[in-house]
């Protein structure tokens, strides 16, 4: 049973991070997409931004790979653990930062001057997910 948990801890880890960035990096996307209709010239902007929540999925992989070596059968349900954490997590930060990308790709836009501005507070939902990996590096 401990083993299944394990497997099951990886598969969260790696899927909800994933599954989090790709929301997130289509929200931005989204966003980008009706900016460039107004806005064509800032598109190098808007990729930067529409670019920041894909890092999460990374750090769930990152953390996949470290855990990939574990015994199994011992750490079975530390690993689950480990995984839903950094999953849920990394699903719900790239998922805000994705929104918070999007509003920031609207903004500039517009004519605004908030690319600095957007990318400071889209740091702030990736902080969590930077502690989540750190966290399950030290488990």
């Amino acid at each position: 049973m401990n083993e299944i948990l394990g497997y099951i801890g990886l598969a969260l880890m790696l899927g909800l991070s994933g599954i989090g960035s790709a929301i997130g990096t289509t929200i931005a996307g989204n966003a980008a997409e009706g900016a460039l209709k107004k806005n064509p010239e800032k598109s190098s902007s808007y990729m930067i931004l529409s670019a920041m929540p894909a890092t999460q999925g990374l750090y769930g992989f990152v953390a996949f790979l470290m855990w990939i070596g574990k015994d199994f059968a011992a750490d079975g349900v530390s690993l689950f653990a480990v995984g839903l954490a950094v999953g849920a997590i990394c699903l719900f930060s790239a998922i805000r930062q994705g929104q918070v990308c999007a509003n920031g790709i609207i903004g500039i836009s517009q004519g605004h001057d908030v690319q600095t501005n957007t990318m400071i507070y889209a740091a702030f939902p990736e902080f969590y997910a930077i502690l989540a990996l750190i966290a399950a590096l030290m488990v």
